[in-house]
């Protein structure tokens, strides 16, 4: 794979960003691609490593040995063509994944990991510029038809591989415009939202039928979907964002990180103040700004404050910093915990780690400080460290701690799906069939919040499901 000796011929060179101080101006994407001949060497440093433990680190199984050689060789499309045999979306993890792969590249064990996803992502927009990327119509029609309620990563994916076997495919999303977390959670200046209406103008063609601003269990009723589909699949998102249970967290300047992010992704999109902010605007212009959560969300908070002109911005977290490298022999090719420093974070920030909050302190409805405490974790129990109280200033506090699961009014109060220990919708692996007879579940609604590289596997391999449960038997892969 790639050139056997190519890793010992040329070093690891990534993808490198535009100047912060250029591209707090605007929300644009800021990375700077690749030229082919760079990309081609760093191609080339895929060694024959002869268990590719990459493929166990991507949740998808991408044959990456095989689309790197490819790419070396200078054959893009048959690259392209490797790559969407197992990912249907690559464009959105080629720019959003963490890259678990990476981590668990051969070469990752002296820190010089193939830049997998920066290949990927290279890839796959090459597909788009040439033209290569068509919708791919069935040959014949089944006769059946299927409910996807969402369409985040794992509805989309679950829709278009449902549509690709011949079955009639109608997605069902509460907000205006399609794409799920994808569009309202993720910044644009980390993956712009044209990407995603491409991929609908394609599934369209394909035959899926996209009916936004349709909440089931509200605008439509479950029950009406049992009855008009063969099959539904349940693939919102684990929305139930965890709340910060302390005094004084009821004060308007207490906000979810979603509302936030999602106000500025639709204020990018064109949309009106009125649109983009029914609540009320919420920006962090002129603001001390404190998120409360350490991870990818919290870091999409910071770089979307700074762009809108905050005075200062602060990120806590609750557990103790990480350290700077992991320990490989204890680790790899396992995903280690280690700091992990964003280009958000680059943008600046002040990080605070073992910090517990205590206490929103306000002047009337008016946010003016945060007091906190400092904690120990011992034997996994949390302590306070006595004497070691300290206040914030902040004018607006944003809430990144994750989510519970899937909210359950609604539609799945009116699926009636029984739920797992952890409150998402129980369903497994194997057929991701629920409880209920003709109703399947994926992505973050059945495994809680998680990464869009598994609601992409999560929505093909649910899709799988569907078409062998339908028809008996399924061509579609996992």
């Amino acid at each position: 794979m790639g050139k056997e000796t190519g890793f010992l011929e040329h070093a690891r060179q990534d993808r490198t960003y535009a100047d912060p101080a250029e591209r707090l101006q605007h929300y644009k994407e800021f990375v700077i691609p690749h030229a082919e001949p760079d990309l081609r060497l760093q191609a080339a440093r895929c060694m024959n490593c002869g268990i590719p433990y990459c493929h166990n680190g991507c949740p998808v199984n991408n044959l990456i040995p095989d689309w790197n050689h490819l790419t070396y060789e200078g054959d893009w499309r048959n690259a392209l063509e490797v790559l969407h045999s197992t990912n249907n979306f690559p464009e959105f993890t080629g720019r959003i994944c963490p890259a678990p792969c990476e981590a668990s590249c051969t070469l990752n064990i002296t820190d010089e990991p193939v830049t997998i996803k920066s290949i990927e992502c290279a890839i796959v927009d090459r597909g788009w510029q040439e033209g290569w990327i068509t919708p791919q119509v069935p040959e014949r029609k089944t006769g059946k038809s299927v409910a996807v309620v969402g369409s985040g990563p794992a509805g989309l994916a679950c829709a278009q591989q449902l549509a690709r076997a011949g079955h009639s495919v109608t997605v069902f999303e509460k907000s205006d415009r399609v794409g799920g977390l994808l569009r309202y959670g993720i910044p644009d200046f980390k993956m712009e939202k044209h990407l995603i209406n491409r991929r609908a103008v394609q599934m369209e063609a394909e035959g899926v039928s996209f009916r936004t601003s349709t909440e089931v269990g509200v605008d439509v009723s479950f029950k009406s979907l049992k009855e008009n589909f063969d099959a539904v699949v349940l693939a919102g998102g684990a929305e139930d964002a965890r709340p910060l249970a302390i005094p004084g967290a009821e004060l308007p300047g207490v906000r979810l990180a979603m509302e936030f992010l999602t106000q500025q992704n639709k204020r990018n999109a064109g949309d009106d103040e009125v649109r983009a902010a029914p609540r009320g605007s919420l920006t962090a212009t002129g603001k001390k700004v404190v998120v409360i959560g350490g991870g990818d969300t919290g870091s999409d908070c910071v770089g979307t404050s700074n762009r809108q002109g905050a005075e200062s911005v602060v990120q806590l977290e609750i557990m103790p910093q990480p350290p700077e490298k992991e320990d490989k022999l204890l680790t790899w090719p396992d995903w280690p915990l280690k700091l992990r420093t964003s280009s958000s974070h680059e943008e600046g920030v002040a990080r605070d780690w073992s910090v517990l909050t205590k206490r929103v302190i306000g002047q009337g409805d008016t946010v003016t400080g945060l007091e906190c405490v400092r904690i120990e974790w011992n034997g996994g129990k949390m302590e306070e460290v006595a004497g070691s109280e300290f206040t914030i200033p902040a004018d607006l506090i944003l809430l990144a701690m994750g989510f519970l699961g899937p909210k359950k009014a609604g539609l799945l109060e009116q699926a009636g799906v029984e739920y797992n220990p952890r409150g998402n919708v129980a369903a497994n692996t194997r057929d991701y069939a629920t409880s209920e007879q003709g109703v399947f579940a994926c992505g973050d609604m059945r495994r809680g919040q998680s990464l869009v590289v598994w609601a992409i596997r999560e929505g093909r391999q649910a899709a799988r499901a569907v078409d062998e449960a339908l028809m008996g038997a399924s061509e579609l892969p996992r």
